[in-house]
This record gives structure tokens, sequence and C-alpha cells, in this order.
């Protein structure tokens, strides 16, 4: 099978795009659904580590969370189908 015939679900995307808005929806690979549990699991302890510390560590999680997300969501944006852009429920 050639690349002009290959179906587009072999895309290598882990995200699909939303049909309405911008951003991505729900994973569509197992590599998303893992990136999607990594990012959960990191964020619970980040505020488990926040809500038991001093005001210093508090910040410095709060921190680590942003953190956490921006890389998460850049990977979600170069994983998306068809990249991040404005969608009005039809065809791309």
């Amino acid at each position: 099978m050639t690349d002009e015939t290959r179906p587009s679900d072999d895309d290598g995307a882990w995200f699909a795009p939303k049909r309405f808005g911008y951003g991505a929806g729900l994973p569509i690979a197992w590599q998303g659904w893992l990136l999607l549990a990594g990012y959960i699991a990191a964020v619970s302890g980040l505020s488990l580590l926040g809500n038991a510390g001093t005001s210093g560590r508090r910040v410095a999680a709060l921190m680590l969370v942003l953190l956490v997300t921006g890389l998460f969501m850049v990977v979600v944006a170069r994983r998306t189908r068809g990249g991040w852009k404005w969608r009005s429920g039809g065809k791309d």
C-alpha cells in the first residue's frame, strides 16, 4: 500500500480533533491514553505534595503543575489529527 492509499487512521495521531471549537478531543491511540493517564497522575501527585507542605512547597508544586500542563498541551497539539484549529462542525 502506498502513502496515497493508506487510510487516514494510520497517520500517527494520538488524539482526535474536536468537532466544534478549538483543541483536541479524546485519545484515539494507546499512546494518547497513556499520556493522559500520566498527566492526571502527575497533577494528582503534585497537588498532594502541595497540600502537605509549607507555602514554599505549595508555590513549587503550582509551578510544576503549570510546567507539566504546558508540556502536556504541546505534545497533545502536535499529536492531534489535523492540528489545533477552530472547527465549526464541518469536514476539515
